[in-house]
């Protein structure tokens, strides 16, 4: 067993209709980039705090998204540029649960989070008419999307009801766009939700205590800067320059 597997099985399990309160659909939302090794220490540190989420005995989760975008990556653009009121389209598959579902995500210029979804049976790569519909009167725009980059992780998912906030912990991430691909095996995603931000968060705290600041950075722009060669990339290359030093640790 690895040493992440040890850690989280020393969580206190909490089950998908325990978690019903803490959905959070409107919320806001803070990314980290750890290494593995600073994520253990964390563990380490709240886990009397923090439920687990365990469905059917499993508590790491696999998920497979393939996003959308304009061919010129509006919604990419927007996000290096810094514009608030941006959307992400994306087509999710919570692997272990078998559910399927066309997602979108609104940032608003508050900074708060507004995700909507509808059921669909699988992951197809070009959205049908069906879907289109969905994402005009969600969105009330049309975008003329096209199918961008895919990505698959494995997720823990820790929950603290009180507060009420979740923790999203992305591992084993891999990335693919136009048949070139991408794996980042020693970094971890790590994502804070709440209703209101709050900063006294243990997890929060955890972080700061190790120096660990905020990256306004998602999976699918960390995959498009690493992938795609005709993007703007200038804001992120922070970002990309710190993912690249953790990943090159063993």
């Amino acid at each position: 067993m690895s040493p992440i597997e040890q850690i989280v099985q020393q969580f206190t399990p909490i089950s998908l209709e325990e978690m019903d309160g803490v959905e959070l659909m409107n919320r806001t939302d803070t990314k980290f980039v750890v290494s593995l090794d600073q994520l253990l220490s964390i563990l380490d540190e709240v886990r009397s705090t923090y439920r687990i989420l365990e469905v059917n005995n499993i508590r790491f989760s696999q998920y497979e998204t393939l996003y959308y975008d304009t061919d010129d990556f509006l919604f990419y653009t927007r996000h290096h540029n810094g514009k608030k009121n941006r959307w992400k389209i994306r087509k999710r598959s919570y692997v272990n649960s078998e559910m399927s579902f066309l997602e979108l995500k609104f940032k608003t210029n508050r900074g708060r989070t507004q995700k909507q979804r509808t059921g669909i049976p699988e992951i197809g790569m070009e959205l049908n008419g069906d879907e289109e519909k969905f994402i005009g009167r969600k969105a009330g725009i049309d975008f003329h999307l096209s199918p961008q980059v895919k990505n698959n992780f494995t997720r823990v998912t820790l929950v603290e009801p009180s507060l009420p906030e979740r923790i999203t912990i992305d591992l084993q991430l891999s990335f693919e766009w136009n048949k070139i691909a991408k794996e980042l095996k020693q970094i971890v995603i790590v994502e804070v939700k709440q209703e209101n931000r709050n900063r006294l968060s243990p997890f929060v705290q955890a972080l700061k205590k190790r120096h660990v600041r905020e990256e306004s950075i998602s999976k699918y722009c960390l995959g498009v800067a690493m992938l795609v060669p005709f993007v703007k990339k200038n804001n992120f290359k922070e970002k990309l320059i710190k993912v690249n030093k953790l990943e090159s640790i063993k």
